[in-house]
This record gives C-alpha cells, sequence and structure tokens, in this order.
C-alpha cells in the first residue's frame, strides 16, 4: 500500500474525535570502505505509520500515540484501535490546541514516494578509486564510509491536512591513517554532486604532513581555532538545549535568574548570527512542522505549522527559544518552532581557516570533537574529547602535531569570548551526523580555550 493511502485509510477508520496520522517511507544507500578498498555497499528501505488519536475530555483533550514499522494494509485498524486504546487511557494533554487548517494543499501529495540508489554514488566512487591510489603510493590508508537517505513524509489530519514532503540526507566521511597519525574530513550533503573526494583527500594529506612532528604539550587554556565541523557540533548543543519551556521553567542556561527567559539578553561578544532558514540553499528541509511524538520542546498537536527563517540569536543577542504553541503562551514570546538546520554567520563575510591560522601567533588548531557530554544544564557545561589531529601553530605556520585531551566549556560561555569568526561554510558535525547533518558554520577563534586534561585517545 501506498504510503498516502496508508494515511488515507487509517483516518478514515478513526473513531477519535481527531486523529493525525504521518507516514514516512525511506530508502537508504550506503558506501563503505577501509584500508584503500572498497568493502561493501547496499540499498535498504524502510517504513513507518505513526497514528495520533485524539479525545476529549471534560477537561481537555488527550492524546494517544503509537507508532509501527512495516504496516500492511491489514494492519492499519489495529494500529489506529491502538492509538485510540492509548488516548483512551491518557489525562487531558497539556500542549492540546486545535488542529492547523490553514496550511497550503500538499504538492505531489499522489506522487510515489522519492527513492534514491547505488546510482546516486556515480560520482563518488571513481574518484574515490584515485584517491585510495594516491594514499597508498603515499604510505597512508582511507577508511570511512558514504551514506544517502530519501525519506518521504505524508501528513494527514482529519481537520483536512494534506502535506508532502522528501527529504534527502546525505554524508560523506573519510579518515585518513599513516605514519602522521590520523585524521578526519566530512561533508552532509542532499545529492553528492557537490562532494569533492580529491579536495577532501588532499586535506588529509596535508594534515597527516603536519603531524610528521609530534609535540607535547601540557593541559591548559590555549588560544584555539575551531574548525565549522566543531563548531557545529557546539552549537547543535546549544540549539537542542534552547528549548522555551525548560528555560521559563529555570531548568536551563538560558533561565533568566528570578524567572523568565534570558532572551534580548546579549550573549556573544561578536555580532554572531545563529539562525535557521528551511528554504537555505543545499541545507532545505521540511517547511512545516512533523512530529511524531510530544515532548517539552515538541507538540503533536502543532504537526502542520508552517516554519520559516528564524533567528536564534541575533547579532550577538538571544532573540528566540524553540516554542510549541503550549510554550510560547506561557512565555509571551513568538511561535518559533524548531528548524532540521543551522547556520552561523559573523560579521563582514570572514576569513578563512587557512587565513585564521597565518595571523596565528601562537595556538592550537583541532580538527573534530567527540565524545560530548553534558555536565551541568545550567551553565550548559559541556566536555569531551579531540580527535583526529590536534596541530600546533607558531608564527602562521602549523609546526606539528600535539596530543589530544579532554575539554570543559559551555558553548553560551564560549561565545562571550570569541576573539575572531570565519567565513561560513556547509560542513559536517562529527559528533551528532547521525542525527543532524545540515549546517553552516564558520571557523571559530578563543582566546582561552580549556583544555581541562591531557587524553591518550587518538
Amino acid at each position: 500500500m501506498r504510503p498516502q493511502e496508508a494515511v488515507e485509510r487509517a483516518l478514515a477508520l478513526s473513531r477519535a474525535d481527531d486523529c493525525i496520522v504521518i507516514a514516512d517511507e525511506s530508502t537508504t544507500a550506503n558506501l563503505r570502505w577501509a584500508g584503500n578498498t572498497l568493502t561493501t555497499n547496499g540499498v535498504t528501505r524502510s517504513t513507518r505509520l505513526t497514528v495520533i488519536a485524539l479525545r476529549r475530555t471534560g477537561d481537555g483533550v488527550a492524546a494517544g500515540v503509537v507508532s509501527r514499522s512495516a504496516v500492511g494494509a491489514d494492519g492499519i485498524e489495529d494500529l489506529v484501535r491502538a492509538a485510540e486504546a492509548d488516548a483512551a487511557g491518557n489525562e487531558a494533554a497539556e500542549d492540546a490546541a486545535p488542529l492547523v487548517a490553514d496550511a497550503p494543499a500538499a504538492t505531489g501529495w499522489d506522487d510515489p514516494p522519492a527513492e534514491t540508489g547505488i546510482g546516486v554514488f556515480e560520482g563518488v566512487a571513481p574518484a574515490l578509486g584515485e584517491a585510495f591510489a594516491a594514499a597508498e603510493s603515499a604510505g597512508n590508508r582511507l577508511y570511512g564510509f558514504a551514506n544517502h537517505v530519501q525519506t518521504s513524509t505524508y501528513l494527514g489530519t482529519s481537520a483536512g491536512l494534506r502535506l508532502r514532503h522528501d527529504q534527502p540526507t546525505g554524508l560523506l566521511e573519510l579518515n585518513a591513517k599513516g605514519d602522521g597519525g590520523s585524521t578526519w574530513a566530512g561533508v552532509g550533503t542532499r545529492d553528492f554532486a557537490d562532494v569533492d573526494v580529491p579536495g577532501l583527500a588532499a586535506g588529509l594529506a596535508r594534515r597527516l604532513g603536519w603531524g610528521a612532528r609530534r609535540v607535547d604539550l601540557p593541559a591548559g587554556r590555549y588560544e584555539t581555532i575551531l574548525p565549522p565541523s566543531a563548531v557545529a557540533d557546539l552549537m547543535i548543543y546549544l540549539y537542542w538545549s534552547a528549548g522555551a519551556q525548560d528555560a521559563a521553567d529555570g531548568r536551563t542556561v538560558f533561565s533568566a535568574p528570578g524567572g523568565g527567559t534570558r532572551v534580548g539578553e546579549k550573549l556573544a561578544g561578536l555580532p554572531v548570527t545563529l539562525s535557521s532558514d528551511p528554504a537555505a540553499p543545499g541545507l532545505e528541509c521540511a517547511p512545516f512542522v512533523v512530529a511524531h511524538a510530544s515532548s517539552r520542546d515538541a507538540s503533536v498537536f502543532d504537526n502542520g505549522l508552517a516554519l520559516g527563517t528564524t533567528d536564534w540569536i541575533t547579532d550577538g543577542t538571544l532573540t528566540s527559544l524553540t516554542q510549541t504553541r503550549h510554550s510560547a503562551e506561557r512565555t509571551g514570546l513568538p511561535l518559533t518552532p524548531s528548524i532540521d538546520n543551522l547556520s552561523m554567520t559573523g560579521p563582514g563575510g570572514g576569513a578563512s581557516l587557512d587565513e585564521m591560522i597565518a595571523r596565528t601567533e601562537r595556538g592550537l588548531l583541532l580538527t573534530c570533537l567527540w565524545y560530548i557530554r553534558e555536565v551541568d544544564p545550567q551553565s550548559l557545561l559541556l566536555t569531551g574529547l579531540t580527535r583526529d589531529g590536534v596541530y600546533l601553530v607558531e608564527n602562521g605556520e602549523v609546526v606539528g602535531a600535539v596530543n589530544n585531551f579532554r575539554f570543559n566549556e559551555s558553548p553560551v560561555d564560549l561565545l562571550s569570548r570569541l576573539t575572531e569568526v570565519g567565513e561560513t561554510v556547509p560542513t559536517l558535525p562529527r559528533e551528532w551526523s547521525d542525527y543532524f547533518t545540515r549546517a553552516a558554520m564558520p571557523a571559530l577563534r578563543v582566546a582561552d580555550f580549556n583544555m581541562s586534561t591531557v587524553s591518550q585517545a587518538s
């Protein structure tokens, strides 16, 4: 059964006062390689059907949500009844709101789901072969994978809403290992047409060359250049922590002393802007809310709400937090639901990473971060490790590779200590690439990044 037919059948079978149905159909293609050799490839398909049954009670509306994979035509009624039974056992939902009914009609509702296949890698695979040969001749080895997912989402409600979105999501990660240690590069993409494998491989070879000289440094605070990937990992965690309801309840770094939120407060010492836009070129994502379940930052009642460009931080000032209709009513702030991409820009375009290195008297250059964990939500203090290359820069040149470190930093506090913002480029977060790939970030210079201890991680 086609996904849009599953949506219509579930809505027709519903006995609830209101009903929301979301059908997702995905195909995934992947390539993997190790030791300069392609190892595996394949294509998989998956489907998921979510039914949200809404039951009016004396004091509000109760919601029941059930989601299942690979539901056939004969399993839809059982899924609908399970959602209704869930609603019957629940109390009125705190986030209850009228169903969205004024969205534009879906484009391509009756068309088949978008698909991907191994053909999406037709330009990548030959380029990888050339990169393998070059690495082999230099005594280095390349490892990594490429992944591409096409997901078509169909959203229908008993209020008459019919919306569809096709989301391509791709990434390529490339690791190089040799006498100069190991290093990493990654890129997010919609279709792999913009993936420059020779450029990525050349950058890795350059970094392995930097690693020919090893320097041991103690823990401490260092002037540090964070490349766009590392910035993405920190800013995405900041974004995930910027829920308005938690801030209003005094739980997060965005809570104001004495109550309320810090919206309107200056956070950054330089005029940086952190924003999301469903139509951002190369980072396009769903232009409406798709909520498979309610949480403190999302509401099933908001399914179908239109999304637009939102500045979370504007010229260094906190201007928005992620909102549901319920939290917006509580906080009195504009309705700004979360959006599935994130960009940061600084003043005047910014310098390239190489230009930032060239004007560094003495400092560290990172490759990426990993194993990031939250230590204190009240300050958003994070800890984690450097990985795949930390380099010492002296008098504008990289002079060697240094040991890895454990860091302790809050991305919010970090914003107040920026000394330079580079040019914004598309990037792939290393730590969060399984969950969030659509990002564009600058490199950042911080005068006193806290490398709290030396790490033996490679």
